[in-house]
């Protein structure tokens, strides 16, 4: 079975926030950071996007608590032109990843009607210059090899593959096929 089917976690890394890829919102659409009651927003999105983790309010619990002004600092809505929430992205954080603080690029999704018109890249560049005003510095994310189109994007955005041992260098050297642009596997890109 290939790399793809498998769907193996790996992370990715953003050495830095500065020249964060600069995507405009399509004209009608609009983003709002998380009012009280958007975890079920959050939840409803993720259950239409979501092939591969199963998501509920104790998901959204378990991944965001329940502090709501944290929430409203850091959990992006995409809304169509009636106000509607299409997708989600979080500036989330991790103040020990790889021994350091990072950003945490978390859960992002656009439901299934909307994906391939280009509103991640919008959504991306809200949410990664949210996590640099909020004094990231740095960013990762973690995903699945399942999920070509978002590595493919993420890429755009300046992450790189996180290695930091022998499985994640194999895992990524299989993946690069099916990647747009092949990525360097070794180096200042390790995390």
């Amino acid at each position: 079975m290939g790399i793809v089917k498998r769907n193996v976690q790996v992370s990715m890394v953003r050495a830095d926030l500065e020249h964060i890829p600069d995507y405009a919102l399509p004209p009608g659409y609009a983003a709002r950071w998380h009012a009280p009651g958007d975890e079920h927003t959050w939840v409803a999105i993720h259950q239409a996007a979501e092939r591969f983790v199963p998501t509920s309010l104790r998901v959204f619990k378990r991944e965001f608590g329940s502090d709501s002004e944290l929430l409203a600092d850091r959990q992006c809505f995409l809304c169509d032109a009636r106000g509607k929430a299409i997708g989600t992205a979080t500036a989330w954080f991790d103040d020990d990843y790889e021994n350091l603080p990072y950003g945490r690029l978390h859960w992002v999704a656009v439901v299934p009607e909307m994906q391939g018109r280009g509103l991640s890249k919008p959504l991306l560049s809200i949410v990664l210059r949210r996590m640099r005003e909020l004094g990231h510095e740095r960013a990762y994310l973690s995903t699945s090899t399942g999920r070509v189109p978002a590595i493919n994007l993420y890429l755009k955005f300046g992450f790189v593959p996180g290695i930091s041992n022998a499985d994640d260098y194999n895992t990524w050297r299989e993946l690069q096929g099916y990647l747009k642009e092949s990525v360097a596997l070794d180096g200042p890109h390790q995390a």
